[in-house]
């Protein structure tokens, strides 16, 4: 499940060059023209959380352990962070609707290479390819609704878009698991082809006539190719590290040296080129670095949490896919609620507030979650989770409004463009290192447990005579005796990731209100309105 997460996802800025000139649509093409946008929308959402709880499935399918399977979210994670500052770029070069249009129908043929992939390497690059086709897609549906509706019903505008965004993640888990479980994993991939393909034919047959203006602008080339080289090498460092035992292989002291060289020389360039990939100068923003960074690490937690439960649930407490997505499921249903109460707030609230009301939910969230056992039943698990929907609405629009609040909107995309690539970037780093932490941390605690259940302890020497009773062989009572310490052992583990995550959270609040306090307005205002 992402992103109930990636939940749902912040938007960059509308790109630059919107249809002026075009005006709103009307009546039935109007409500049609939504549709389309909105059903393209929460395909490209709902594939950042369907997969979440079919990885186990895949895993299995494709005969690679878990942590390997999260490389099938991370590698589109990644992508398409990389791919989001270009989107205002692709816009003024071949226009809103083309742009669109060539996103979607990419995305659709994508999606099904996924489907048909016969190892986790074919299905990994595939999903590369998807992450970075789909980085325009939400940026340009939102200008391109805004563009259909007239200027006083903006809001409704983003009120539509903002509830796509929020029904998909609640979606996602529930039918990822269901398809899992009932069908095979590669379905999860080929329902998009219906989809966008629809959405494709609608945008094309309304919007071909309401095309943004074009123009021939250069583009920072080695800028993007040091951005592809020093975040590709970092993920795969950290996606790889475990499995080669970390800095005890060449080949990730390699790639950790090629990272940290590509971002210095990363940093160097784009503050001195004409026309950087990445305007870094944002950074001497003040609001701006402490809304992006904040979002970035909050995002980076919640999302290694997001993909962290279901994996858990489903490889060591015997839930089902299905069963797992309908603990994970309920994250959007206050989301959806309480996101427009939000919205309205954020002109009259200092966003401070909102945000530091959203981190302690987050951490209450993860407290509660730190309290698990083995034995926990449906229930328990879901109240967190359902109350966690009220953090995200607290959480990215909040943010998204200090991120933007005192620029110039000339610069609002470009800033909308870099914090979402932090984000998103964040993401997958967050995935990695949760997964990795947990594997661990496992092992610490599979080693400290067998120190008191192992032979000649009394009670361990009892458990086994007791299965041997019962019909088990020695062999086999030893198994049934491991398997009960691993699942101990990752429950263990998962209750640390949760203990660390809920103190991240206090301290970010602390980080929150480093900003200047700020009431959101004009572009950044509209930008923080349709932030989910």
């Amino acid at each position: 499940m992402s992103t109930p997460a990636n939940t749902a996802p912040a938007p960059a800025a509308p790109a630059t060059g919107s249809p002026a000139g075009h005006p709103p649509l009307e009546g039935a093409l109007r409500v049609i023209g939504s549709v389309a946008l909105s059903a393209a929308v929460f395909m490209n959402v709902l594939d950042t959380s369907i997969a979440n709880v079919s990885i186990p499935t895949i895993s299995g399918d494709l005969g690679v352990s878990a942590s390997q399977g999260t490389w099938v979210i991370t590698s589109f994670a990644v992508a398409n962070a990389i791919t989001v500052p270009l989107t205002g770029w692709l816009t003024q070069r071949f226009g809103q609707v083309r742009l669109f249009l060539a996103s979607t129908l990419l995305f659709v043929l994508t999606s099904w290479l996924c489907g048909f992939a016969p190892s986790l390497e074919a299905l990994v690059l595939f999903r590369v390819l998807q992450g970075a086709v789909a980085g325009p897609m939400i940026p340009l549906s939102q200008a391109l609704m805004l563009a259909s509706f007239p200027k006083e019903k903006a809001g409704m505008a983003l009120a539509i878009w903002a509830m796509t965004t929020l029904v998909a993640p609640v979606a996602g888990p529930l039918l990822g698991g269901w398809i899992s479980d009932n069908y095979t994993w590669p379905w999860i991939f080929y329902i998009n082809v219906p989809i966008g393909l629809f959405a494709a034919w609608v945008v094309w047959r309304i919007y071909r006539h309401r095309e943004s203006p074009t123009r021939s602008l250069p583009i920072d080339k080695i800028g993007l190719g040091l951005l592809v080289v020093w975040v590709g090498a970092l993920q795969i460092m950290l996606d790889k590290g475990k499995e080669l035992d970390w800095f005890a292989s060449g080949f990730i002291v390699g790639l950790a040296a090629l990272s940290l060289a590509t971002f210095v020389i990363f940093l160097i360039w784009e503050l001195t080129d004409a026309h950087p990939i990445v305007d870094l100068r944002l950074f001497a923003q003040r609001n701006f670095t402490v809304g992006a960074v904040t979002l970035a690490v909050a995002y980076g937690v919640f999302f290694g949490g997001v993909v962290l439960l279901p994996l858990w649930l489903q490889s060591y407490m015997g839930y089902t896919a299905t069963y797992a997505g309908l603990v994970t499921a309920p994250v959007g249903l206050l989301a959806i609620l309480l996101t427009p109460v939000v919205g309205k707030m954020i002109g009259r609230v200092d966003p401070r507030r909102l945000v530091t009301g959203a981190f302690l939910i987050f951490a209450l969230v993860c407290a509660m979650r730190a309290g698990f056992n083995t034995q926990v039943d449906m229930r328990t698990l879901m109240i967190p989770t359902i109350i966690q929907g009220a953090a995200m609405a607290a959480f990215f629009v909040p943010l998204t409004s200090i991120t933007l609040s005192g620029l110039d909107p000339s610069r609002i995309p470009a800033a909308s463009g870099l914090s979402n690539f932090l984000r998103l970037t964040a993401g997958a780093f967050g995935t990695s290192i949760a997964t990795t932490v947990w594997e661990d941390r496992a092992t610490l605690h599979h080693a400290q447990l067998v120190e008191v259940a192992r032979p000649g302890v009394l009670a361990f020497d009892q458990t086994v005579a007791g299965m041997q009773a019962r019909g088990l062989t020695s062999e086999q009572a030893l198994a049934t005796l491991n398997r009960m310490v691993d699942a101990q052992a990752y429950t263990l583990s998962a209750l640390d990731i949760f203990h660390a995550s809920a103190i991240i959270f206090l301290l970010l609040i602390v980080l929150a209100w480093f900003a200047r306090p700020a009431r959101s307005g004009g572009a950044a205002s509209a930008e923080a309105a349709g932030a989910h």
